[in-house]
């Protein structure tokens, strides 16, 4: 039985031959990313925007009923809360947001919290209260901060590794991709105002380890490419490693993508910006693979002689002392 391919042996699409236009069409995109984050901003969610946090335990129950509660709150008009276990199995964590008047409001956050406590408690017997506290904004910037010195160590690190692993001029171009695939991720976000919280925060994770696999991947194929066609030119020998990695990179982007969108169109409300996030994630980190990390190399100078250890002085010397030309 033949096997099933996706890309043929012989592929060979000249990907590098509109490096130009791609590139200038995905600096527009990040300029209007981060023009996005800064005129409409982010939808944060409780985690980074504060509000009031319920502590419960369901004293006859062996574990808390999350998707209930979830669907209860939720139709107070709070927004979507954030729903956690903490302790036990039978203790949850309830954060809702706070409308903006009630910001200046002495006593109003704590009646919110008294609401969200009794619409439970008609539904559920013997609730022990175990806290109703204000998440203020001193707090929600810090796990802002936290959030985005994550992002920056992640990005930091791995453009590091790979300086060290291949050339400085790889890590340049891991590290643009990176920047390329959160910047609109980002733009994403503020342009449909969907909610941020910290769960956005681990699909951008999510997103840079992908890209970084597909790009290694891309890399690895260029560095063994460049031993191998020494003569050939580096357009030609970028569009080569980009059509022999094809198949792996399409079959491991669709086989995410099976299991991506059923969640995304059928899946529940509460993770649909982990999922999109991540869908989106799939695209923009395939292409800036292809098209960011790759032609930025023959700007950068990579050549033939990137991966030929040069002779030193003792070398020299030594092979001169042989009688060696």
């Amino acid at each position: 039985m033949r096997l099933l391919k996706l890309v043929p042996d012989d592929t060979n699409l000249k990907f590098l031959r509109y490096r130009m236009p791609f590139y200038v069409v995905s600096l527009l995109l990040i300029a209007a990313s981060w023009g996005l984050v800064m005129t409409k901003g982010l939808n944060y969610g409780v985690d980074f925007a504060g509000g009031q946090e319920v502590r419960l335990t369901f004293s006859e129950l062996e574990e808390a009923p999350i998707p209930s509660l979830r669907e209860q709150i939720g139709a107070l008009g709070f927004g979507d809360p954030v729903i956690q276990r903490f302790g036990d199995a039978n203790q949850v964590s309830i954060r809702v947001r706070l409308p903006e008047n009630v910001e200046n409001t002495p006593g109003a956050a704590t009646a919110i919290g008294n609401q969200v406590i009794s619409t439970i408690e008609s539904t559920y017997e013997n609730v022990i209260r175990d806290g109703n506290d204000t998440v203020s904004g001193k707090v929600a910037g810090e796990f802002r901060e936290k959030a985005v010195l994550a992002l920056l160590a992640a990005m930091l690190a791995i453009s590091l590794y790979i300086w060290v692993r291949f050339e400085w001029q790889f890590g340049v171009g891991a590290l643009f991709a990176l920047v390329h695939d959160v910047s609109l991720t980002l733009g994403m976000f503020a342009l449909f105002q969907m909610e941020f919280s910290l769960q956005i925060i681990a699909a951008i994770l999510a997103i840079i380890g992908y890209s970084l696999n597909d790009t290694i991947v891309i890399y690895d194929r260029i560095r063994e490419n460049l031993k191998k066609y020494r003569k050939m030119p580096l357009p030609e020998l970028l569009d080569l490693s980009v059509n022999e990695t094809l198949a792996r990179t399409v079959m491991t982007s669709l086989t995410l993508l099976i299991a991506l969108v059923p969640l995304l169109l059928f899946g529940p409300a509460s993770l649909f910006g982990l999922v999109a996030a991540i869908t989106l994630g799939i695209f923009v980190g395939t292409y800036s693979s292809v098209y960011m990390a790759a032609p930025i190399l023959i700007w950068l100078g990579v050549n033939s002689n990137s991966f030929i250890p040069q002779e030193g002085v003792a070398d020299k010397q030594e092979r001169i002392a042989r009688g060696e030309s």
